[in-house]
């Protein structure tokens, strides 16, 4: 099954929006968050370390499972533009075109 995974750096409510555009399209079978391995946090030894000004949107993997490429790539548009839209940065981790 085709596959795509990406990294959303937005706030929870951004994330939420995403995925659930994603999930509404014709062909794709899922899409949801899923655990990221990836460390995001602060040195505990930082002179940074827990000030306001370095707490910033949270990170977060979201996997797409498609029925076609078709729909992998439409998928892909629509986060592109919906993550444009909310000025939210947007990385391909991952695309598994089976």
């Amino acid at each position: 099954m085709p596959t795509l995974r990406m990294r959303l750096t937005a706030s929870e409510d951004d994330a939420g929006t995403l995925i659930n555009y994603v999930s509404s399209l014709d062909g794709i079978e899922s899409a949801e968050e899923i655990a990221d391995l990836m460390p995001h946090m602060d040195d505990p030894d930082s002179s940074s370390a827990g000030l306001s000004d370095v707490a910033g949107p949270g990170t977060h993997l979201i996997k797409v499972i498609g029925g076609n490429d078709i729909a992998i790539k439409r998928a892909l548009e629509v986060s592109e533009a919906c993550a444009h839209d909310m000025g939210a940065a947007l990385e391909v981790v991952d695309n598994h075109e089976r």
